[in-house]
């Protein structure tokens, strides 16, 4: 059972291979892991897991929903494209429509979401305060949608991003 989320954590290690964390230069599966361990910590559900160590193939490294159907199957490729930010426009409005996204999401994807901006919270805070502020903003934004996410995973979200329980 668990083979599916192993075989993705395979590929996206070989995939992410040769890329770096933007402000530590850390090995980028460095952050998939955590991602994937958050989500394991909360869903032991497969898919959620592979999805977790996938979520950002699409989107970096074009990898395609076919490849990823092929690969790993049909509910995977799906939330691996629900993760992934592809809209097009200016900042204000690709956020806008990831949150619109997001929010149609299922419960699964929504909590693989919100372990992703624990994983990338602090690092952004820590070593780009500037930028910070809006990112944070964003954040707060988009959790405020995620209302099917795992609510504990929701709580220290919006600890980070210092938004009011």
């Amino acid at each position: 059972m668990i083979d599916l989320a192993f075989r993705a954590m395979k590929f996206a290690m070989d995939k992410h291979k040769d890329q770096r964390r933007k402000y530590t230069n850390n090995p980028y599966t460095d952050h998939l892991a955590e991602v994937a361990g958050i989500v394991s910590a909360v869903l032991l559900h497969e898919v959620a897991i592979a999805c977790a160590w996938l979520h950002d193939v699409v989107e970096d490294l074009g990898v395609t929903e076919k490849e990823l159907r092929s690969e790993f199957g049909a509910a995977v490729a799906r939330g691996v494209m629900a993760l992934s930010d592809l809209e097009e426009g200016n900042r204000a409005e690709r956020k806008r429509l990831s949150r619109e996204r997001l929010s149609q999401a299922e419960s699964w994807v929504q909590t693989i979401k919100v372990a992703d901006l624990i994983s990338n919270t602090s690092s952004i805070v820590e070593h780009d305060p500037k930028f910070a502020v809006t990112y944070l903003e964003e954040k707060r934004l988009l959790l405020d949608v995620l209302t099917e996410a795992d609510p504990r995973l929701l709580a220290i979200a919006r600890e980070q991003v210092g938004d009011k329980p």
